[in-house]
């Protein structure tokens, strides 16, 4: 399996659904503790590209490699033991566990499939670190939204992966929450050495948090660069203002 020193590549990845091409021949890479940023408006493809990076769906042509280990086309428990851990945009914890036994449950099957990498976290770093060893005995359904994002990131990071791909993570979070959240992920980059790649909304956050962006739209990475140049790129301004007028529109529409 690889170590952290991998790059994950990501090469001409696409996606069909019956007529719909939903990813165009994506290409995205990311270096071990480097933190990438994935942008677009809704529809682009952004969450499909992660679920087809961690073979939650299968790819239709392109590949994706950690090393010189494929996962594409695998399966989500090869993804893991090769090296990559996820969230969701839509929260997935195990709501009936207690907050120490969701993180228990990932360690234990990283120190199976990771043994190297695993032995190096432990549950009490990681329930201090995310604010959450006062909870520890609550059922992870009966915490607040963003404890039940933080905890999924804990959980994640118990696996010891060589990069975590964070989908949405400050999505419902207020402005303290993000700005909170921005010093984990940079905590979590020199603590582990993983690379992050994260597709979140709140630009803020992404243009702060992360030294490299991609901007996909429409399934085609139409831009990319660091947080200055993607901000004054004329597609990206284009993209954005277009989303933004055609909702303006349909909203119009709909109230007439």
């Amino acid at each position: 399996m690889p170590t952290v020193g991998n790059e994950l590549l990501v090469k001409g990845v696409a996606k069909r659904f019956g007529g719909l091409t939903v990813l165009k021949g994506v290409d995205l890479n990311c270096g071990p503790g480097e933190v990438v940023g994935l942008i677009g408006p809704n529809g682009a493809g952004k969450s499909t590209l992660i679920n087809a990076i961690t073979s939650f769906m299968p790819v239709d042509t392109g590949e994706v490699r950690i090393g010189d280990v494929r996962v594409s086309n695998t399966t989500p428990q090869f993804c893991s033991a090769a090296g990559l851990a996820r969230t969701f945009q839509n929260i997935k914890l195990f709501a009936n566990l207690t907050v120490r036994q969701n993180i228990e449950v990932a360690l234990t099957s990283g120190r199976r499939d990771r043994p190297a990498q695993a032995s190096k976290v432990h549950v009490e770093e990681l329930l201090d670190w995310f604010g959450l060893a006062r909870s520890s005995t609550w059922k992870a359904g009966a915490l607040s939204y963003g404890n039940q994002r933080r905890l999924e990131i804990a959980r994640a990071l118990a696996l010891g992966p060589s990069y975590l791909l964070l989908d949405e993570p400050a999505a419902g979070m207020n402005g303290g929450e993000t700005s909170d959240l921005i010093a984990s992920v940079n905590s979590i980059r020199d603590r582990f050495g993983c690379g992050l790649v994260i597709i979140d909304h709140d630009l803020r956050f992404i243009m702060t948090a992360c030294k490299r962006i991609y901007v996909l739209d429409a399934g085609a990475i139409v831009a990319s660069g660091s947080p200055e140049e993607v901000r004054s790129n004329p597609k990206v301004i284009e993209v954005y203002i277009g989303h933004d007028r055609t909702q303006r529109h349909q909203q119009a529409g709909r109230q007439s």
